[in-house]
């Protein structure tokens, strides 16, 4: 199997309000996030790729235009802004894209934490 990754980030707010008073993540707060595309398939297409690296520069302008400098809150309001969340809903940004590969997103809050969502 060939695996190809790349690298996005964005900048954004969030409370997890559904977590008991005192929690911290439950204040309004933000994260300098980093997004990992990985996109895999079994066989390289006619020009020797996964996928073209240049194709997945829509996937990084969803990010700008969707989530950088946006209350997540705001943005996903049908589910709590976790990072497992936001990994599940980019999966599916991903999945219009790149129907034709096996994908995994992977979400940092921080360079020590890290939520992946994959099928």
């Amino acid at each position: 199997m060939y695996t190809i990754s790349k690298q996005f980030a964005f900048s954004a707010s969030h409370a997890l309000l559904h977590l008991p008073d005192g929690h911290v993540c439950k204040r309004l707060h933000g994260h300098n996030y980093m997004v990992e595309l990985l996109l895999r398939r079994p066989a390289l297409d006619g020009s020797g790729f996964v996928v073209d690296y240049n194709d997945m520069k829509p996937f990084g302008l969803y990010l700008d235009e969707h989530l950088d400098h946006q209350h997540l809150n705001d943005v996903l309001p049908d589910m709590p802004p976790t990072a497992e969340n936001i990994a599940k809903h980019l999966y599916g940004i991903a999945w219009e894209m790149f129907h034709d590969v096996a994908i995994t997103v992977r979400v940092s809050e921080t360079p020590k934490t890290c939520a992946e969502y994959t099928q």
